[in-house]
């Protein structure tokens, strides 16, 4: 069970709270906003502190945007539309979200943070095939398990033809191997 959060009467008291909520972790403007008029006795002073704490550079809803996008992009190889519907659930405007995920983008590539979770999703099969040494191929799964693959992808945030592009080339590349071609024949996908 949740308590209710302290209630905090003078400007002080909640600005000491709003600073170490922030060393906790990163907040949009938005979600500050919520966070204060939760603790905040009175609305008025809820503005006060969020006004101070953005004069004081604490607040920056396109340096969250840039933060939180590296990261989910990095760490999590989340594509750009989950991670732009992420961004506007945490109340950050469209522009700072769409000029956050093209400075990231443009660092990284795309397509090679989905080979590599696609990559993981069929070292996670590896056991349901029978066979606990061999990995699974993208041609030894039935479609029920191409579906999940397919959508789990989808709800990552990777576009529907670069996902249809990558499981293509990864399909033919695992027939191309079972064929006992060399692996420079066929390394034309990447």
């Amino acid at each position: 069970m949740r308590r209710t959060p302290k209630k905090h009467g003078t400007e002080q008291a909640l600005y000491a709270a709003a600073l170490r909520a922030l060393t906790r972790r990163a907040y949009s403007v938005h979600e500050m906003r919520k966070w204060l008029a939760q603790r905040a006795d009175e609305k008025a002073l809820a503005e006060i502190v969020l006004a101070r704490l953005k004069d004081r550079a604490y607040l920056d809803d396109l340096r969250y945007a840039r933060q939180y996008a590296r990261n989910r992009a990095e760490l999590r190889r989340q594509g750009r539309f989950r991670i732009a519907r992420d961004l506007r659930a945490r109340g950050v405007p469209d522009r700072l979200i769409e000029a956050a995920l093209d400075e990231v983008f443009a660092e990284s590539d795309e397509g090679a943070m989905l080979r590599k979770r696609i990559a993981r999703k069929l070292r996670s099969l590896r056991g349901r095939r029978g066979t606990p040494e061999a990995g699974a191929s993208p041609a030894q799964l039935d479609q029920r398990q191409f579906a999940s693959l397919y959508t789990s992808l989808l709800r990552a945030g990777f576009p529907s033809d670069m996902i249809r592009r990558e499981l293509r080339a990864v399909t033919r590349l695992a027939a191309s191997l079972s064929d006992e071609e060399p692996l420079e024949a066929t390394d034309e996908h990447r």
